[in-house]
């Protein structure tokens, strides 16, 4: 149960013309998704465009996913908020409908210190005592750092199994890794440092290049994990342009543009995200091409 696996994919949120949600489509994508390659699928996270949609929005997309992947892949709900009560309704409702986790992250804007970091994760973990959390520090879009000392002490707390890591930064990684048990799971959320983290005890990745190459990103996790170095990071260069071409622009406005490119109908990003501008556009075809994706 509080093992989500290797490969997350944090899927997009597809839209229909008018705007409003495409339930159908995300049904298909989910499928999709978890037939190559995803172990489990992160529903309305930074990807998802989960500050634009509501909380209606958010929970039929929970129900809609759960039910399309049903036992095939897990499925863990983005419920946090920069409002503790916020996150603790919505982390009880996902709980409710039967979903597998949630990605937590550190709350955005309001900038708490690390005592107040603790307090907030510590107050949603005891609200869902069963219900396993996996915590997400990415201070680019929150405007603070979860340090390792205070995952640490989060660590401790029986619910809280994961993290996502999305500081770019190996050595917080480590640090972080050297002061949790070793049960305590270490995904990536850049997927151009999947490899580096593994090799510093990291478990998986949360990924967004999952939705193109889901499959090859399991095969270089498992590479690296029975002993094959040399063959992991010969897919990690391989896939490395992609990689590093879903964040031409702001995420998800690529990997939109993208799976475009591959006929897949999910629409316009909401505002204040926009459309991929052609250069972008342009330059994740000739990638799509390169990696036979077109």
């Amino acid at each position: 149960m509080r093992d989500f696996g290797r490969v997350l994919t944090a899927m997009i949120t597809p839209f229909k013309a008018d705007g409003s949600v495409n339930y159908e489509v995300a049904e298909k994508l989910a499928t999709h998704l978890a037939a190559n390659g995803s172990d489990g699928i992160v529903v309305c996270g930074t990807t998802g465009e989960s500050p634009t949609l509501s909380w209606e929005e958010e929970h039929e997309l929970f129900r809609v996913v759960k039910k399309a992947v049903a036992d095939k892949a897990k499925v863990i709900a983005g419920t946090g908020s920069n409002s503790t009560k916020e996150a603790i309704e919505a982390t009880q409702k996902a709980a409710k409908i039967g979903l597998d986790g949630s990605l937590q992250v550190v709350p955005y804007y309001n900038k708490p210190p690390q005592e107040g970091l603790y307090g907030h994760f510590k107050a949603i973990a005891e609200a869902v005592p069963e219900f396993p959390l996996m915590l997400y520090n990415i201070p680019g879009r929150t405007g603070q750092n979860l340090l390792p000392e205070t995952v640490a002490k989060l660590a401790e707390i029986s619910n809280i199994v994961a993290i996502k890591e999305a500081t770019g930064n190996l050595d917080q990684a480590s640090q972080v890794r050297q002061l949790t048990p070793p049960e305590f799971g270490i995904y990536s959320g850049d997927d151009s440092l999947t490899l580096p983290l593994l090799s510093v005890g990291g478990c998986g990745v949360v990924s967004v290049a999952s939705h193109l190459v889901g499959l090859q990103i399991q095969q270089m996790i498992e590479a690296f994990c029975t002993g094959k170095p040399q063959e992991a990071l010969k897919i990690h260069l391989q896939l490395f342009p992609l990689f590093k071409d879903l964040f031409l622009t702001t995420n998800p406005i690529p990997v939109k543009a993208a799976l475009k490119l591959q006929g897949w109908d999910v629409g316009k990003p909401r505002l204040p995200l926009c459309e991929a501008p052609a250069s972008v556009e342009e330059k994740l075809k000739e990638v799509l091409k390169e990696l036979s994706l077109l």
